[in-house]
């Protein structure tokens, strides 16, 4: 469905003072747009340390908050688009913003948690470590559970007739003559 009432993709909106091609050229350049009075070194060897761990991250830093979140992600999906395979992390001093095509949105979103420290190199450690860190195989402990709780069932089940056989011996011997 396409047309005036139906649009599957809404529109971008990214904040008028920032300017993507600035960003753009900055993130290309070493991985990290942030504006003056941010310590962009410090932001660089972030990305140099998550490379080292196998995450192409990029990082982009605005001065400003927007009024909600969802600028980030679109700021964050625009420069991932240039970035084919990498982890795109946006900070403003409140919010924190992520597209990745390696790693699922619950993982994304603990990072962003963990992001919103006011200080963009704090906040850029902090989801790098998150990324890092192992996420518990719920899948695999839910699948041993399940199976347990079958054998149990199983068990409990055998364990009932065996001891009706016993607790009855006259009716299974005539129901076996």
């Amino acid at each position: 469905m396409h047309g005036a009432l139906f649009d599957p993709y809404p529109p971008a909106f990214i904040p008028h003072e920032v300017d993507m091609v600035r960003v753009q050229e900055q993130v290309a350049a070493d991985g990290v747009s942030a504006p003056a009075g941010v310590d962009r070194s410090a932001l660089e060897q972030v990305v140099t340390a998550a490379g080292n761990d196998g995450i192409e991250l990029k990082i982009v830093v605005i001065e400003d908050n927007p009024p909600i979140d969802t600028p980030l992600r679109d700021i964050a999906n625009e420069v991932g688009q240039q970035h084919p395979g990498a982890t795109v992390l946006v900070l403003s001093p409140s919010f924190a913003g992520t597209y990745s095509p390696s790693y699922d949105r619950a993982t994304l979103e603990a990072g962003e948690d963990l992001a919103k420290t006011g200080n963009p190199v704090q906040s850029a450690e902090n989801f790098v470590s998150q990324l890092n860190t192992p996420i518990f195989p719920w899948t695999a402990l839910t699948v041993v559970l399940l199976a347990v709780v079958v054998l149990g069932a199983a068990l409990a089940r055998v364990a009932g007739v065996r001891a009706r056989r016993r607790a009855d011996p006259e009716s299974a011997c005539a129901a076996e003559g």
